[in-house]
């Protein structure tokens, strides 16, 4: 037990929630990232794939998050594949799924030069009927949701990094006039709704960002419903721009909220401590440069599992980008937002490995679990996770370590290959098992 002190105890302990699905022990005692922004005027958000919407990944997701962005489920190419077709599958969920959970949507995106589907990209249109298409497809989409989303980004992404306008089907078709004939269709389709303009870059002051401003700015003088600016926030790690709290506030000085909307800080892999740590201090300057400005309003993160993060597909070699791993472990990242906010955290101390019970899945007889066991700061040769339940359950089968038990006490130790956890890495190991009443979490201990 390399890196490990004599008798030393690294306990994980979670409370299971009602259907035993449980989230990640390391922060479980904190308060959640929602309560900290609450508290600070603020939402903190996540944008979430609705299938994965159960287990774990539903949890944190319901019980950390204030709002959620559909990553894609409500994009032009998803909701409407053939012209006059809807699928509405994937946004009805999310969309329920924020309701049970007392939060808020922000609906991603009705005007974008992406994501579009072929039928409509591969068209031949006339300036009228163009402009009746996405007269349509707002109308429809807005009016669907009327009452259900708290702020749409209506716009995505209309800008070029010099600041003219990026070439599109939009403004070639229509001009720069879709913009402000964009936003007053959706306020017309649902007037409660705040409506915002989102785009990347945009996070300091550059050419890019004054563009945006100087839109901004003349569609309020226009009299064209516009609520705020989203600011997206995909950065490289140690890049957070100087100007970031400066900009945010120029833009509320027009009279508008602003948003980060897609945060999420990328790295050159493999992740290693030093590396989690400049992503902390990183996520924790975006989140305090927001939290310093009142009409600043939402934070919201870009899938907070790396195993939802669109990073390592679209950046060959970069990843490691949202605030928890991908065996849904908060990672450093995690505890500076929550600092951003106010919040006194449990931070792992350097050096720390710890373990994560939980329940994916369970049926009338049995269940199955799984436990992770990750290291900040330092790293294992080998591993040995002990626990005892409390309710008679009995172990049966397990997959990727070896397992014993006697009587209510299980102790599980590493296969032949998978001794090994890197320091900023983790392993799994998962197992089936008998219950019979309840099946409450049991407290983890690594030694």
């Amino acid at each position: 037990m390399r890196s490990l002190r004599t008798g030393l105890s690294l306990a994980a302990l979670v409370t299971g929630a009602a259907l035993l699905f449980t989230a990640p022990a390391a922060h479980a005692a904190d308060t959640p990232l929602r309560d900290l922004a609450a508290a600070k005027g603020k939402v903190v958000g996540t944008a979430v794939t609705g299938s994965k919407l159960t287990g774990s990944y539903g949890d944190i997701a319901g019980a950390q998050f204030g709002s959620l962005t559909p990553g894609n489920a409500m994009k032009w190419e998803t909701v409407e594949p053939t012209q006059g077709s809807f699928n509405w599958t994937e946004a009805d969920q999310i969309v329920a799924f924020a309701q049970a959970h007392n939060q808020q949507v922000r609906g991603h995106t009705l005007v974008w030069h992406s994501q579009n589907p072929s039928w409509l990209t591969n068209g031949t249109w006339t300036s009228a009927q163009l402009s009746s298409l996405l007269q349509n497809h707002i109308s429809t989409e807005v009016g669907r949701y009327k009452g259900k989303i708290a702020a749409w980004d209506v716009v995505n992404e209309p800008f070029n990094e010099d600041g003219t306008y990026r070439s599109t089907l939009w403004y070639n078709g229509l001009g720069a006039n879709y913009i402000a004939q964009a936003l007053t269709w959706a306020h017309a389709a649902d007037p409660a709704a705040k409506l915002y303009i989102n785009d990347y870059n945009v996070e300091g002051v550059n050419a890019k960002s004054t563009a945006l401003y100087n839109l901004v700015k003349s569609l309020r003088a226009a009299g064209v419903p516009i609520d705020g600016v989203g600011l997206q926030a995909h950065l490289i790690l140690g890049q957070v721009p100087a100007t970031l709290q400066q900009n945010i506030q120029r833009f509320a000085d027009l009279g508008v909220d602003v948003a980060i909307t897609e945060l999420d800080v990328r790295m050159a892999l493999p992740a290693d401590s030093g590396k989690l740590a400049q992503q902390k201090a990183d996520f924790k300057s975006v989140v305090a440069a927001c939290a310093g400005v009142t009409r600043c309003v939402n934070i919201t993160v870009w899938g907070f599992t790396d195993s939802d993060s669109w990073v390592p597909g679209t950046f060959p070699g970069y990843g490691a980008a949202t605030p928890y791993d991908e065996n849904y472990a908060p990672k450093p990242a995690y505890y500076g937002i929550a600092e951003a906010l106010g919040g006194t955290t449990t931070t792992p101390p350097t050096g720390a490995c710890s373990a994560t019970y939980g329940v994916t899945s369970q049926w009338n007889t049995g269940f199955t679990g799984q436990v992770t066991i990750a290291c900040t700061g330092t790293a294992l040769s080998s591993w040995r996770a002990s626990w005892t339940y409390g309710t008679g359950q009995q172990l049966t089968q397990a997959w990727n370590a070896t397992c014993t038990q006697s009587g209510a006490a299980v102790t599980c130790t590493n296969a032949s290959y998978n001794g090994t956890v890197p320091d900023g890495g983790s392993v799994t190991f998962g197992f089936n098992a008998s219950w019979s009443g309840s099946n409450p979490v049991p407290v983890v201990t690594l030694g």
